[in-house]
């Protein structure tokens, strides 16, 4: 064998000696399994006006895009989803991506020639990361959602700055103190770039996401970046702000401008999910109420559950292979769980991540917290 492959072969050996092996389980249609693990928190994936609008986008322009943006990719479907998005988030402008992955990076890396520090938060997402890297900027890494650590990095430094943060933290769904962080960069001349992934839909006013809840919607030095494959229950990626920058993307953001649009059928139904979204104040009030009955059932059991500020809560694991043990027989038993371990976990500690759905009947719901308690190690 090459010695690339055995090089590969005593990773893998190594992984799995550390309980961090990774497989795929793909899933058939009409999966009977109580889902807490994937996030489409309102339960818009199945929604029928997204299904019927996504048929007819479907209809109109085909399977696929075609091409990137910049040459045959931009349709009405994709015009209309972005003024849709940027009326809900109150910015001035929007710009959709292919993915919420995507459209992280090309937000960090798109601000390299006008910021020369970056301050990124200890519990950023990969994307977030990976875009601070592909950057070329100095990067420091700032305590979780502490304002004064930001604080004390920025004023060490003469520039200007890009701060970057989550509103709902990915992992342990933890809110950031956005208002409080945005009085620190403000003050100092700084950016800040917000990935309200996890709280659009949730938070704020019709959903609007943790920006526009912390008050600070339409500022210009404000940037939010969101996926639509959550809340939504889609696919895809935006960055919204200042209509300046969000041109500065279209001109030179390299995973904008090299990479197949989103597919049209998907812009039309995350379109209608929005519109969906924005009127679902009765799911959002599910959510709240299953997010505190999910922590009083699991701490009645004397398990570590953390808070959650939306739809997000973990379950504290004694190790990665207890946290695997743990998620397989849930899965055994017809509930699907998240399993978090290094390095998808900031601190290096293994949980399970529960993400709660609006679309769950009540009597399985209260089936798979059940579940989650029998099965703990």
């Amino acid at each position: 064998m090459a010695d690339w492959l055995e090089a590969l072969e005593g990773l893998a050996a190594s992984r799995a000696k550390a309980g961090l092996t990774r497989r795929l389980r793909p899933r058939p249609a009409g999966d009977p399994v109580v889902d807490l693990a994937g996030n489409d928190y309102l339960g818009l994936a199945t929604h029928p006006r997204v299904i019927d609008a996504s048929v007819q986008g479907l209809s109109a322009y085909g399977l696929g895009a075609t091409g990137s943006r910049l040459v045959r990719g931009s349709t009405t479907s994709h015009a209309e989803l972005e003024c849709a998005l940027a009326d809900w988030l109150g910015s001035p402008s929007a710009l959709v991506f292919s993915s919420g992955y995507l459209a992280n990076l090309a937000a960090v890396r798109s601000l390299a020639g006008v910021c020369d520090l970056i301050v990124s938060d200890a519990y950023n997402h990969a994307s977030l990361i990976d875009g601070c890297k592909i950057s070329g900027v100095r990067t420091v890494v700032a305590p979780h959602n502490s304002p004064a650590g930001v604080a004390e990095i920025l004023d060490t430094h003469p520039g200007r700055a890009l701060v970057i943060t989550e509103s709902i933290f990915s992992v342990d769904g933890d809110l950031a103190p956005l208002a409080s962080l945005h009085e620190v960069t403000s003050s100092r001349g700084a950016l800040l770039l917000v990935d309200d992934a996890h709280a659009l839909g949730l938070l704020g006013p019709s959903g609007a996401g943790g920006v526009v809840a912390a008050g600070l919607a339409g500022r210009n030095d404000v940037i939010i970046t969101a996926t639509l494959s959550k809340s939504l229950g889609g696919a895809g990626g935006v960055v919204a702000g200042p209509a300046p920058f969000v041109q500065h993307l279209v001109d030179s953001g390299r995973t904008f401008i090299y990479d197949t649009a989103l597919p049209p059928a998907v812009a039309a139904g995350v379109l209608e999910a929005v519109n969906v979204a924005r009127a679902a104040d009765d799911r959002r009030a599910l959510l709240t109420s299953r997010g505190a009955l999910t922590v009083s059932r699991l701490r009645e059991a004397g398990l570590q559950v953390s808070e959650p500020a939306a739809g997000v809560l973990s379950v504290m694991a004694p190790g990665p292979e207890a946290a695997l043990a743990w998620a397989e027989d849930c899965r055994d038993h017809g509930i699907a769980v998240g399993c978090f371990r290094p390095p998808s976990t900031p601190d290096g500690s293994s949980r399970l991540r529960l993400t709660l759905n609006a679309g769950i009947p009540d009597g399985d719901f209260a089936r798979a917290l059940d579940v989650i308690v029998e099965c703990s190690p």
